[in-house]
């Protein structure tokens, strides 16, 4: 059987294109040689797309950009190219066919939609949630008021716009008569706790709001949450299967933000979590419930805090990190799921879901 083409995308125009460079390595990595091609897109952070033929090792440096051999591309949104417009330099194009996109982007331009509407339009079957779900997930007042109409439960917030900036006196107070110290704000579309803070007074809301328009146009006042931080992997279309839940213990007290995540050897990572089955099948059950409510088809992580025995939800993420490190490849490999056979799985999903 000829070998399927599939082509990595990686990079973007976020503020989680670094992350996304180590993602995509992992990706190219596991991806079984043996059944796929794989074609190396690269977005650079001024949003420019080439065809990458370098080495993977170039990747997590950034080095992939000064790559001699890059030739500039676009994905086409016409169906009859099913893929990508290579562009030569003198002026000839070639139409590079792939019969599927393994988008590796994290964050805005990448997993909020806006890529995804784009794969629809060309024809060309992708991993991951589609357009919908990815822009509803990705957008956390959205995810508050679709999930809580559901009878989820997640924690109290208050939403502000850009537009309501010369009203941000009247805001803190609403915030401070609705909701108790300590609050997190965080703009409503960003990923990996970019422009995310946690405020103890008014002051420190205040700057934390100037902070999160930085990031986005609109942003949320969550009411603080005392929990343990727990998270659990769902992969599948229609009948998704939840991973074992596991735990979070953060380098840093105050909140699991972008330097626990990503750059401190203190964070730890607990598969399975030490929790009482009752609890972990909640959570299973939540995850799995949320996944659905959303739209989500091919993978996403449901985020949440663990309180006493309540369960609250914090977010879905519907392209979690893939790093070596990362939780999403660490909960299905106690599943069961070696690297390999879970690229392998969601490039089997994005297909299953075009048929």
């Amino acid at each position: 059987m000829a070998k399927k083409k599939i082509a990595v995308i990686f990079g973007g125009k976020s503020s989680e294109h670094d992350i996304s460079l180590v993602s995509a390595a992992h990706v190219i990595e596991s991806l079984p040689k043996d059944k796929y091609d794989v074609i190396c897109i690269g977005i650079t952070k001024r949003g420019h797309w080439v065809k990458y033929i370098g080495s993977v090792d170039e990747l997590v440096s950034g080095r992939w950009e000064m790559h001699p051999d890059n030739v500039p591309c676009i994905m086409s949104p016409d169906p009859l190219h099913k893929g990508f417009i290579v562009l030569g330099s003198d002026g000839t194009f070639d139409n590079l066919k792939v019969d599927c996109v393994f988008p590796v982007l994290h964050g805005k331009n990448g997993e909020d939609g806006t890529v995804q509407g784009l794969f629809a339009l060309s024809g060309v079957p992708f991993v991951g949630c589609d357009m919908i779900s990815s822009a509803n997930c990705m957008d956390k007042e959205l995810t508050h008021i679709i999930l809580e109409a559901s009878g989820i439960k997640m924690a109290r917030y208050i939403s502000m716009r850009y537009s309501e900036y010369d009203k941000m006196d009247e805001k803190i107070e609403q915030a401070q008569s609705e909701l108790e110290y300590p609050m997190f704000v965080k703009p409503c579309c960003a990923g990996s706790s970019v422009g995310v803070s946690r405020v103890t007074n008014a002051q420190e809301l205040k700057e934390g709001i100037k902070l999160a328009f930085l990031s986005d146009k609109k942003l949320l006042i969550e009411q603080g949450v005392d929990g343990r931080e727990c998270e659990c992997a769902v992969m599948g279309n229609v009948s998704p299967f939840a991973s074992a839940v596991g735990e979070i213990k953060s380098a840093n007290e105050g909140f699991y933000d972008f330097d626990s995540k990503y750059e401190s050897d203190s964070s730890q990572t607990i598969i399975p979590a030490d929790i009482s089955s009752t609890v972990s099948e909640k959570i299973r059950e939540t995850a799995l419930k949320a996944y659905k409510i959303m739209g989500c088809s091919g993978l996403a992580r449901c985020d949440f805090f663990l309180c006493g025995e309540s369960v609250v939800l914090n977010e879905i993420n519907t392209m979690p990190g893939h790093t070596p490190i990362s939780m999403y490849p660490k909960l299905m490999e106690n599943a069961g799921m070696t690297p390999s056979e879970q690229e392998d799985r969601l490039i089997e999903l994005a297909l299953e879901r075009e048929n």
